[in-house]
């Protein structure tokens, strides 16, 4: 099965961005700057999550069935790992933070 989506982006024309599910696998594109070179896409991530946000395609109510088609697939299990990354990072900056502070405390005592 193969969906697609225009989403405007910062360029003039809309991006097109295009899911499609192989047996375990989701593949996702996007003709922005970021996912022409393989690096992060807010585009892809923000469908992926159910976000309709920039999408001008008539076709809203597909983006459900992305979410649906990301079930099981790899990069569901790397999606869920990248979130926990990003819970420890929000974590570990808060620590961080206080650490600083405790720091900036002792040296002025």
């Amino acid at each position: 099965m193969k969906i697609e989506f225009l989403v405007q982006g910062s360029a003039v024309e809309p991006y097109k961005v295009t899911f499609q599910r192989t047996e375990q696998h989701l593949s996702a594109f996007c003709t922005c700057p970021a996912g022409i070179n393989g690096q992060y896409c807010k585009h892809r991530f923000s469908i992926l999550r159910g976000g309709i946000e920039g999408i001008v395609s008539n076709n809203l109510s597909e983006v459900k069935i992305v979410v649906d088609l990301l079930v099981g697939t790899d990069i569901e299990y790397a999606l869920i790992e990248m979130e926990q990354a990003e819970i420890d990072a929000e974590r570990t900056k808060k620590v961080l933070a206080v650490a600083k502070k405790k720091i900036a405390t002792l040296m002025r005592s």
